[in-house]
């Protein structure tokens, strides 16, 4: 676990491991999100990205008759 510090102008530096295992780039934006008392970083991914991530999905499941 990395303990990080928050500057007088309330800024903080991500552990370059973290950084790494996210593969976060310089000007990369992410959300804050306060969840449960605590803060979750969570990238901005541009939907070009996010291609394909739901290949395989079982898309064969009952609909009512007025939708398609």
């Amino acid at each position: 676990m990395s303990t990080i510090t928050i500057s007088p102008k309330f800024q903080i530096v991500i552990p370059a491991k973290i950084r790494e295992a996210l593969k976060l780039k310089p000007g990369e934006k992410l959300h804050a999100i306060e969840y449960r008392g605590r803060i979750e970083l969570v990238p901005v991914r541009r939907m070009s990205a996010t291609r394909g991530f739901l290949e395989g999905i079982d898309t064969t499941v009952p609909r009512d008759p007025d939708r398609l």
